[in-house]
C-alpha cells in the first residue's frame, strides 16, 4: 500500500533534482562569472583598502579613525561586489532583500546606539576637520590641559593637575572649544596698584621698559600697560605682554617672574605699591570739620567737670564763708557782755 507513494515521492525528488541541474548547469558560466567578481572586488577592496591605509594615517592624529575609515571602504566595495555577482546570476529579488534588511538593522542600530554613533561620527568629523592635534593645549567644557590621544568615541586630556580627563568627541564637536596652541602665542595680564600721589605715566614708562628686557617677552613692541580703575586704596593698572605659548618657558614661571619684575621696578623708581588705606574726611559736603567737632567734645567735658565739682561741696564758696562769721563761737557772746 506504501510503495506506490514511495515511488511517486521518489520521482518528484528526482524530478526536481534533475531540474535543479540542468539550471545548475545552464547558469554554471554566470556562477563562475560571478564568483570571480566576487573574487576581484575582494582583492581589490584589500589593495584599496591598504593604499587607503597608509593614506589616512598620515592624514589623521588617530590610527583608529584611519583603521575606521579604511575597514568601511574595504567593507563597502566587498559588498558591492557581492551584489554584484548576486544580481548577475540573477538574483535579483535577493539583492533587493538584503538591501532591505540591511536598511533596517542599520536604523535599528542606530537607535539602539544613539549615543555611541554620534561619538563614532564626531570622532570621524573631527579627524577629518583636525581642530586639534595630539600635544595641543585646549580647554573646552570645563576641562584645560595637553591632549593626550584621540580615538573614535573620545579624546583624552591631561590637565595641569595631572588629571586625565576623558572627554566624549560629540561634546568637543558639539561646543566652544579654545585651542591655545594653533597661533602659538598668548598674552599674559599682570594687574598691580600704585598709590594715588604716584604719577600713572612714569609708572607705564617703567614698568614697559622692564618688562620688554625679558627674554620670553615676544612683539614688544605691544607690551602695555593700562589705567583700568581707581581701586579704594590705589590706582589699578594692567600689565600685558605676549610670549610664545606652548614654548620654552611655562605659563606660571613667566607670570612669576613678571610679578617679582614689576614690584621690583616700582620699588627702584620709588613708586609705592600701597597697602589697604581708610581715609576718615569730615569736611565733605554735608559733614562737619573736625576741629569743631573736637572743640565741642572739649567744651562738654568741661562742663561736665564743673559740675562734678560742685555737686562735691554742696554749696558755692561764697555763701561757704558767710555761713563761718555767723556761727563762729565766741563773737556773738562778745557783743552781748559788752
Amino acid at each position: 500500500m506504501d510503495l506506490p507513494k514511495l515511488d511517486e515521492f521518489y520521482k518528484l525528488i528526482n524530478g526536481k533534482l534533475q531540474t535543479w541541474l540542468e539550471e545548475g548547469i545552464k547558469h554554471l558560466p554566470n556562477m563562475v562569472v560571478a564568483i570571480v567578481i566576487a573574487i576581484a572586488f575582494g582583492l581589490i577592496a584589500k589593495a584599496a583598502g591598504s593604499a587607503l591605509q597608509r593614506i589616512l594615517r598620515r592624514a589623521f592624529e588617530s590610527r583608529q579613525i584611519a583603521d575606521l575609515i579604511t575597514a568601511i571602504a574595504k567593507a563597502l566595495i566587498t559588498i558591492a561586489g557581492i551584489f554584484i555577482a548576486l544580481d548577475f546570476v540573477g538574483l535579483q529579488g535577493t539583492v533587493t532583500s538584503l538591501l532591505a534588511g540591511a536598511g533596517i538593522v542599520g536604523l535599528a542600530i542606530g537607535f539602539a546606539f544613539q549615543d555611541l554613533t554620534e561619538n563614532f561620527i564626531a570622532g570621524i568629523a573631527m579627524g577629518i576637520r583636525k581642530p586639534f592635534e595630539i600635544g595641543d593645549v585646549i580647554e573646552a567644557s570645563g576641562v584645560f590641559g595637553n591632549v593626550k590621544s584621540i580615538n573614535l568615541r573620545n579624546t583624552l586630556v591631561e590637565t595641569f593637575h595631572g588629571q586625565l580627563e576623558i572627554i566624549p568627541n560629540k561634546i568637543l564637536f558639539r561646543n566652544i572649544l579654545t585651542n591655545y596652541s594653533t597661533l602659538g602665542y598668548r598674552r599674559i595680564e599682570v594687574p598691580v596698584g600704585i598709590s594715588y600721589a604716584d604719577d600713572p605715566v612714569k609708572a607705564r614708562e617703567v614698568i614697559v621698559e622692564a618688562i620688554n628686557q625679558r627674554d620670553y617677552v615676544i612683539q614688544k613692541e605691544e607690551t602695555e600697560v593700562y589705567a583700568e580703575s581707581f581701586g579704594d586704596s590705589s590706582v589699578n593698572l594692567l600689565v600685558w605682554f605676549w610670549i610664545k605659548y606652548p614654548g620654552e618657558h611655562g605659563y606660571m614661571d613667566v607670570r612669576h617672574d613678571a610679578v617679582v619684575t614689576v614690584r621690583k621696578t616700582l620699588a627702584d623708581n620709588d613708586i609705592l605699591i600701597p597697602f589697604p588705606i581708610r581715609t576718615l574726611d569730615f569736611d565733605a559736603k554735608g559733614g562737619k570739620q573736625l576741629d569743631g567737632m573736637l572743640n565741642a567734645v572739649e567744651s562738654a567735658e568741661n562742663k561736665s567737670s564743673s559740675g562734678d565739682g560742685e555737686n562735691e561741696t554742696g554749696q558755692k564758696p561764697g555763701s561757704t564763708q558767710s555761713a563761718g562769721r555767723a556761727d563762729a563761737p565766741g563773737e556773738g557772746d562778745g557783743a552781748d557782755h559788752a
